[in-house]
């Protein structure tokens, strides 16, 4: 299966927060999407592995993509290193996406970070043909390498390169958000309190979006910096 696009989070959840919309976007004008969940965020404080991955899977249906597979990378933990990256190399190389999206440069989680250079790093090692990785069934991959690689804007503000307008599609992020009922906010739960399960947090997100969406003269945004410049013929073609 080819993808048009693989997005990468170091946890359940990231994709939802920092770039569903987006996704939503690009799957209703035909584009083929797909998730791999590094981690599966075993060290949260509210819900269990197994609770998460069903939350993922019903924000999967919502959001309408292709896969999602979750690459069980330690929470909390896991390296930059030749054996992660390499798990990585794999998936890029299976779904051969032209775009990959992924976690913020740095954030308040250090999981972020760490998951946007093992990633980057990892998408140029795919590249490379003397780096030989193997399929489930044993046969070598080929080469490749996205076209370009988008960071998505977390928790800690980052000014953005690109913004992607997710009005049409504001409602249908937020129930991806929703899906993940063990980690945000809700009156029934009376599991510990967290930074992100508080009634405020969500109205957070809303107003990141507005502020990114006022810059480009919409009413929700999603923000992204970009690994390399933008190449275009003309100037009409960013209009």
């Amino acid at each position: 299966m080819k993808l048009d696009i693989l997005a990468f989070a170091s946890h359940p959840d990231d994709v939802e927060l920092g770039c569903s919309g987006t996704i939503i976007a690009h799957i209703a004008d035909g584009k083929k999407v797909g998730i791999i969940d590094l981690t599966q965020g075993e060290l949260g404080t509210r819900g269990t592995p197994e609770i998460r991955a069903a939350e993922a899977e019903a924000s999967s249906k919502i959001m309408g993509i292709a896969v999602r597979e979750n690459l069980g990378f330690a929470d909390g933990f896991f390296l930059n290193d030749r054996a992660h990256q390499l798990k990585i190399v794999e998936k890029v190389r299976q779904y051969k996406p032209e775009l990959v999206l992924m976690n913020a440069i740095y954030d308040r989680h250090p999981d972020h970070g760490r998951g946007s250079e093992v990633v980057r790093d990892a998408c140029f090692v795919a590249g490379l043909k003397m780096v030989e990785t193997f399929d489930s069934e044993g046969n070598k991959q080929e080469a490749w390498r996205p076209k370009n690689m988008y960071h998505y804007i977390q928790d800690r503000f980052i000014v953005p390169d690109v913004i992607v307008d997710v009005t049409a599609h504001w409602e249908q992020k937020m129930e991806t958000i929703r899906a993940f009922k063990s980690q945000f906010f809700n009156p029934d739960d009376t599991s510990p309190n967290t930074y992100i399960s508080s009634p405020e947090f969500l109205g957070f997100v809303e107003s990141r979006a507005k502020e990114l969406g006022h810059a480009i003269g919409v009413t929700y945004g999603e923000g992204f910096t970009k690994e390399r410049s933008l190449g275009v013929k003309s100037l009409f073609d960013l209009i």
